[in-house]
């Protein structure tokens, strides 16, 4: 047979393998033309008896030899497979962490079986926004926030990231039972999740406010022509390290310090590498549709897709916003700029305390500023800036101006615990002072965490039924018997989807719901062989039942775990089972383009 024939069967066998085994084609594809006939005749064997099984009539997609045993094998499922189409019936079958195999697999061994009882089994969830994975590193048990939310796979790094770092930025490292840990590339940061084994994937932005904090302190002015190059540089080693893109929080210093043309200048470097530009816009209330036209601008002039974190219009009087935020959103789709956006289902925002103060007052250092509020001048002029001035994210115009909306869920390390729980008027009470007093005083003791009441439930419903819009928790892994307290987003934003959204309200339907929390954020972090349940994905899978998943965590009691899944599997090994922790711990760091 001559060299024409084969290159025409390979292609006929790539194929049968691109609609029944994604994985091997690309493979294949990856080899080069040259080597590919003989990769493909050493796969054809297999592949041509998966395709052609029968059973009962119905075809059993495989990519497994049919004498092999699964690892583990899910049957009696009802499939929600992540596509938005209509859930179905059938057993799947996952042999080294991938799917393999999906039909009627009753009668094919499998050294693990779990029967799914008719309840749902859907792609793990995917956190847009899970901050920060240190938290993994500490303690791994704090994935268990995480886990019983059904998210397989987290996002994290935001205005800041875990890398790059230097003496400045790292001083004191981070404590493992007793270790002091350091690192300065997301490289070196990576093989210490991965020497410490995690219980779920990550992916990592690089942040454009970490960036500047490590070249130019938190100070507020342009970079000079060599810092600028400096960033670029720090960027494009995050980049080549493996960080999936470039992400800003533009209201908190140091990131609300760059420029458009600045955030531009380090989204191209992330462009190089097939990166996105993600982003906590500019503003989330008077000037929202402002700021989303920013953050498109910058995604058009670097050729980045856009994302938008936590979509938000906050303070009641730009409610309306959510519908023309989302209109230009739509509308940049339709011209063909790639935009898609995340929410947590909660009307309550999360920001530290300190940043009810505008930003500019820590051009010269955080710690600088907060040790001059207790001067009762700095204090009088800093609250009529605050009660008189609108052309800055001001969330205390954003909670009405009343402090009664402002609550406590976060102590500092100069603060009472017995503050968590309370609103600012109602420690303001407590102490009998002024609610001014009360506020400058916690804001200056640093790291006070709060939850403004500052959105309306409509914007919620509106934003989920925008096609490109996603879910995240907005919040570290945390552990509920260390925490004090935390934002309940933090335990239950993804279950909560599935109660109130969908089960209660009918915003969404379930399988619609679980595209929202699979394919679509997998599609958006280029995850293409996760967040769909198909023969070739990575077996990242979740089983729960609908009628009795449910967040538990309130504002009140905010350190409470999810109910309902049952299940949870990350690549291929069960994580969860009966709705505990298995102690497993075979998540992977996730590196883009790897």
């Amino acid at each position: 047979m001559n060299k024409r024939f084969f290159r025409t069967l390979c292609l006929l066998l790539l194929f049968f393998l691109l609609v029944y085994s994604p994985l091997y084609a690309q493979k294949l594809i990856l080899t080069g033309l040259d080597k590919l006939v003989s990769t493909a005749v050493k796969e054809c064997k297999v592949h041509m008896s998966a395709i052609t099984k029968i059973k009962d009539g119905k075809p059993i997609f495989s990519g497994l030899a049919l004498d092999e045993a699964y690892d583990l094998l899910v049957h009696n499922a009802r499939i929600v497979d992540g596509t938005g189409n209509p859930w179905y019936r059938g057993d799947i079958g996952i042999k080294n962490g991938v799917i393999i195999a999906i039909g009627n697999l009753s009668s094919h061994d499998s050294r693990q079986v779990i029967d799914a009882a008719d309840k749902v089994v859907a792609p793990g969830f995917i956190d847009m926004m899970g901050q920060k994975s240190s938290a993994l590193l500490r303690d791994p048990s704090s994935a268990l926030s995480k886990l019983h939310q059904g998210i397989t796979t987290m996002l994290s790094g935001e205005g800041d990231s875990l890398a790059p770092q230097n003496e400045r930025t790292l001083k004191e490292g981070v404590d493992v039972e007793g270790t002091r840990l350091k690192w300065r590339t997301f490289d070196e940061y990576f093989r210490l999740l991965e020497d410490r084994r995690i219980a779920l994937n990550v992916v990592h932005n690089v942040g454009a406010g970490q960036v500047r904090l490590v070249v130019m302190g938190e100070e507020d002015r342009p970079p000079s022509s060599k810092e600028m190059e400096q960033m670029k540089t720090l960027v494009h080693n995050a980049m080549k390290d493996g960080a999936g893109g470039l992400s800003t929080a533009l209201i908190y210093p140091p990131g609300a310090y760059a420029t458009t043309e600045e955030l531009i200048e380090l989204a191209r470097v992330a462009a190089e590498y097939g990166g996105i530009y993600l982003t906590h816009v500019r503003n989330e209330s008077n000037k929202l549709v402002e700021a989303i036209e920013e953050a498109i601008h910058i995604g058009q002039e670097a050729g980045t897709p856009v994302h938008i974190f936590h979509l938000k219009a906050a303070g009641k009087e730009n409610w309306p916003l959510m519908k023309k935020a989302l209109l230009k959103i739509q509308e940049a789709r339709k011209a063909g700029m790639d935009v898609t956006a995340d929410i947590y289902p909660y009307i309550r925002n999360g920001i530290g305390l300190q940043y009810f103060i505008h930003p500019r007052h820590y051009g010269k250092g955080t710690d600088a500023f907060l040790s001059t509020v207790g001067d009762p001048e700095v204090r009088r002029t800093l609250r009529l800036e605050i009660e008189t001035t609108s052309d800055w994210e001001n969330w205390y115009r954003h909670v009405g101006k009343n402090w009664e909306n402002v609550l406590v869920v976060q102590d500092g390390p100069h603060t009472s615990q017995d503050f968590v729980g309370l609103t600012i008027q109602e420690i303001a009470d407590l102490r009998r002072v002024d609610s001014w007093t009360a506020f400058f005083d916690l804001a200056q003791s640093g790291r006070v965490f709060v939850t403004p009441k500052s959105m309306n439930e409509e914007q919620k419903r509106q934003a989920l039924r925008a096609p490109f819009v996603m879910v995240d928790t907005d919040a570290n892994p945390t552990n509920p018997t260390t925490a004090m307290s935390s934002h309940p987003r933090t335990f239950g934003a993804f279950p909560r989807i599935l109660a109130k959204y969908v089960r209660e309200e009918g915003v969404l339907s379930l399988e619609e719901a679980v595209k929202r929390m699979s394919s679509l954020p997998a599609n958006r972090l280029n995850l293409y062989n996760r967040g769909r349940i198909a023969p070739g994905m990575a077996a990242d899978l979740i089983i729960f039942d609908p009628e009795r998943v449910q967040d538990t965590a309130t504002f009140t009691k905010p350190l409470s775990y999810a109910e309902g899944i049952d299940v949870v599997i990350i690549n291929g090994e069960v994580v969860i089972s009966e709705g505990r922790w298995t102690g497993a711990r075979p998540g992977k760091v996730l590196r883009h383009g790897r």
